[in-house]
């Protein structure tokens, strides 16, 4: 058994993409799949690291493609693990329930969106509301927000992103303006934002916030005020982000096909556990808060 996940592990990707077409990865003997989110893709790549070197003869495959990409591959009975930045829709929810998958959620780690602009660029904070007009296109020069006179560069995800959805519904309330340039993901974002000093854009915390709190180098972070009578927070703070003071948190997610059981339980397990949000810290995100662990407590992990 032992020899034959080291055989599939061995395999080249195009070999396992064929293999996953047929049948779930956990299928295979101590093969794990695990597709989705790019925010969350270096994170549980780092945990199944670790997973693996306590649980010999276990391998487990993470690739990323975005949170829808890893919901419709586990409603196509693709992958064992979809990780996804944001929760299913109805329309998601329906298609599962017909092709007689039940999605079961965790929550594993928190994320808080992070607002990057380029060092140079002396806007400090912004509203929600400011933010929404920005990415809507209906503030398109940065003097209008006390900034330099410099038209605005948009930087976002593809519309597979949970990111590009979870901050279109909670910031945008609205459409991106085509302008917004569409990236594949969070690290074509910052890498855009360091060359553009016209240029603002929204990444995971992960991404641009070390374990100590260090900002990466070469961008900005904005500090966010839900209202303009507020006062304005950054996501690189823990204490701030997990008491709920900085404003576009979410919950990162995890959803697999029925209650797990066996190794993909124990790794359920392993990452909302002691170790598991040690790795989630020093991978630059933050713990499950307190809510969701009891959630998670409540779906009986």
């Amino acid at each position: 058994m032992f020899e034959k996940s080291r055989l599939l592990f061995g395999l080249t990707a195009t070999a396992l993409t064929v293999f996953a077409f047929f049948a779930p990865a956990a299928n295979a003997q101590g093969m794990i799949q695990i597709k989705g989110s790019d925010s969350e893709v270096n994170l549980v790549q780092r945990l199944a690291e670790v997973f693996m070197q306590k649980n010999p003869g276990v391998n487990i495959s993470v690739t990323g493609g975005g949170s829808g990409t890893g919901i419709a591959a586990l409603i196509n009975k693709q992958t064992d693990i979809a990780n996804s930045s944001r929760e299913l829709n109805s329309k998601e929810e329906e298609t599962a329930k017909k092709a007689g998958v039940n999605p079961f959620r965790v929550v594993f780690a928190t994320d808080a969106i992070s607002l990057i602009l380029h060092p140079e660029n002396p806007v400090a904070k912004l509203t929600i509301e400011q933010l929404g007009k920005i990415f809507k296109g209906e503030i398109a020069n940065w003097k209008e927000v006390g900034g330099p006179d410099l038209k605005i560069s948009l930087y976002g995800r593809q519309s597979n992103s949970g990111t590009y959805v979870f901050f279109r519904e909670f910031v945008l309330k609205g459409d991106y303006s085509q302008r917004m340039k569409s990236m594949n993901g969070n690290a074509q974002i910052v890498e855009g934002v360091q060359r553009d000093k016209a240029g603002i854009g929204y990444v995971a915390v992960g991404y641009v916030v070390g374990q100590t709190g260090e900002i990466k180098t070469g961008i900005k972070i904005l500090n966010v005020a839900r209202d303009d009578k507020a006062e304005a927070f950054s996501p690189a703070k823990m204490e701030i982000v997990m008491s709920g003071k900085y404003s576009i948190s979410r919950p990162l997610n995890q959803y697999l096909n029925k209650k797990p059981t066996g190794m993909l339980l124990e790794f359920m397990k392993f990452q909302i556990g002691p170790v598991g949000q040690e790795i989630v810290k020093k991978q630059g995100f933050f713990p499950v808060q307190a809510s969701w662990m009891e959630f998670n407590r409540q779906q009986g992990l």
